[in-house]
């Protein structure tokens, strides 16, 4: 992995992620940017400063978040650089991804999340519109290496040899054991599984299928018998992604896991 961008508003949640993220770093020898949008306050906007005023808000902003990467950076003894923007998150962030052609984001989950949403709304809308791997840290998430991988899936809608890819990629570079986890109400043929899976010979996985149309009570199940470090999932527009992101069901899968997710994107 060469470059992680680690998306940070400051907060709790994006202070955790950016710890997580640094840890990792050292093991995956990555390069880090830490990435932060300014968005202009409410008092800021209201009182309709000349434009100078907003860039000497601006500016101050920017010295600040210099100093908490430096902070950073001789706290773990990592070359961190800083990347400061304003405008449409999304997009900027887009424009870090591409300025250092970043493999990997890493966001954080907000509070909220673990009571009710499995995502934050803008890491949510990020998965969705980004297209570069986002993996998303719950505030309880602290990087011990990781071991154990999940990767939920739906066989049945076809898994293009891209996120296989990928998949064995991130496996490889933790060294980790990878678990293939199908859920659905109808079971795939043994032999439509293997062969959809070949793509991930030359890693330690295993494969387990079950017929159910609770998606979310089989992945939480599997979450706590397995105990990966990541799960893995490709955020579908419609079917298995959107049920997870309905409330109900989510509250069911998050209540009590504290899951780093990583979105792949085919």
């Amino acid at each position: 992995m060469k470059t992680i961008i680690i998306a940070t508003d400051f907060s709790e949640e994006a202070k955790n992620a950016t710890e997580y993220a640094l840890n990792m770093a050292k093991i995956t020898q990555a390069q880090v940017v830490l990435f932060n949008l300014h968005i202009l306050s409410v008092h800021v906007i209201n009182s309709r400063l000349p434009y100078d005023a907003i860039l000497t808000t601006a500016e101050k902003a920017k010295q600040k978040m210099e100093l908490e990467v430096a902070n950073l950076s001789k706290k773990h003894n990592l070359s961190i650089t800083p990347y400061f923007a304003m405008g449409d998150f999304n997009e900027q962030l887009q424009y870090a991804i591409e300025a250092y052609q970043a493999e990997l984001v890493v966001m954080g989950m907000h509070k909220k999340t673990l009571e009710g949403d499995l995502l934050g709304s803008t890491t949510t809308e990020a998965i969705h519109k980004i297209k570069t791997p986002i993996l998303a840290i719950p505030i309880g998430a602290k990087f011990n290496g990781i071991k154990k991988i999940m990767y939920a899936c739906d066989i049945n809608r076809g898994i293009s040899t891209e996120i296989l890819d990928k998949v064995k990629r991130t496996t490889h570079l933790f060294n980790a054991v990878l678990k293939v986890f199908h859920v659905n109400d109808h079971l795939p043929e043994t032999s439509v599984a293997t062969e959809m899976l070949e793509p991930l010979e030359g890693v330690s996985y295993y494969y387990k299928s079950v017929q159910s149309d609770a998606v979310i009570d089989e992945i939480k199940k599997e979450l706590i018998s397995f105990k990966p470090d990541i799960l893995i999932m490709v955020p579908y527009e419609y079917g298995f992604w959107s049920s997870l992101i309905h409330k109900s069901k989510t509250r069911v899968m998050s209540s009590g896991l504290e899951m780093p997710l990583l979105s792949i994107h085919g």
